[in-house]
């Protein structure tokens, strides 16, 4: 099974050399492994030219994006700048971070995961953090949710839902339509992936109406929007979140903002909302 990984990287020197590092001791080693330079002012480009110099299977490209490190847009623009120089002669696709160590037989799991069930559409493991010298699960999202930070796509499913969205939502987004295709989701709670820089300790903020304009952009309608918020902010502790959350729906609304689903599949996306928070209440 050929294994595409592209890496965005913007300023990583200090992890980097250690994903890749992960990356090249698997024991079923990537076919093509991308790195993405986006406009890195620090020692990203020496660390990655050292590794493509001695490992034919790791390429780089560099290109220039804006400073501002918004999360879904500048992520997601760095990754097609990789994809954009690699054939197609790929069975999984991957988006992985550049602050990752994955276990040795990462991607000879994954592999088998994608073998044994045909309609499997993406997977994947958990990613923790150091707290306290322990390595702890990093606890954001329900268990069943594939984090941004390591995505894992089969070819089929990677192209039934229009590959990925430059736009904040986008590791949700592509979920929800895996499932309106009828492809299946695995998080392997074997797999353990240490995360070196916690999510969101770098976005900015310009960045904080992103979350509400996504829920607009994923057509969740004003009662679901409300009850997300409601929850993201909660388990944040923070009521400034929960009004960040609304504002940005509202500004998408009042912009009309461009949407990232059919009106068919937000039907389906609110129904299977509905269906995930009702169940919890049983």
């Amino acid at each position: 099974m050929n294994f595409y990984i592209i890496i965005p990287a913007h300023n990583e020197a200090k992890v980097i050399a250690k994903t890749l590092r992960s990356l090249v001791n698997q024991t079923l080693p990537a076919k093509k492994i991308v790195v993405v330079n986006d406009h890195s002012t620090d020692d990203t480009k020496a660390i990655v030219d050292d590794f493509v110099a001695k490992h034919s299977n790791i390429a780089v490209v560099h290109t220039v994006s804006s400073d501002e490190h918004l999360p879904g847009s500048k992520i997601i623009n760095a990754f097609y700048k990789g994809y954009e120089t690699l054939d197609d002669a790929y069975d999984v696709i991957c988006k992985y971070d550049a602050d990752l160590i994955f276990p040795k037989h990462y991607l000879e799991q994954l592999a088998s995961h994608f073998n044994k069930n045909e309609r499997l559409g993406m997977a994947a493991g958990f990613c923790y953090i150091e707290k306290n010298n322990n390595w702890v699960l990093e606890n954001l999202t329900r268990k069943d949710h594939i984090r941004g930070a390591l995505k894992a796509y089969r070819k089929s499913c990677f192209l039934d839902i229009g590959k990925l969205k430059s736009s904040m939502g986008w590791d949700t987004v592509d979920e929800l339509l895996a499932k309106y295709y009828d492809w299946e989701l695995l998080t392997d709670e074997s797999l353990h992936v240490k995360h070196l820089k916690p999510t969101g300790i770098s976005y900015n903020k310009a960045s904080k109406y992103l979350q509400g304009e996504a829920m607009y952009k994923l057509r969740y309608g004003f009662t679901i929007t409300l009850i997300s918020a409601l929850k993201l902010a909660y388990k944040k502790r923070s009521f400034t979140l929960f009004k960040d959350y609304m504002s940005g729906y509202f500004r998408g609304q009042r912009h009309n903002l461009e949407q990232l689903v059919t009106e068919d599949q937000g039907r389906f996306i609110r129904q299977l909302r509905w269906k995930g928070m009702l169940g919890k209440l049983k």
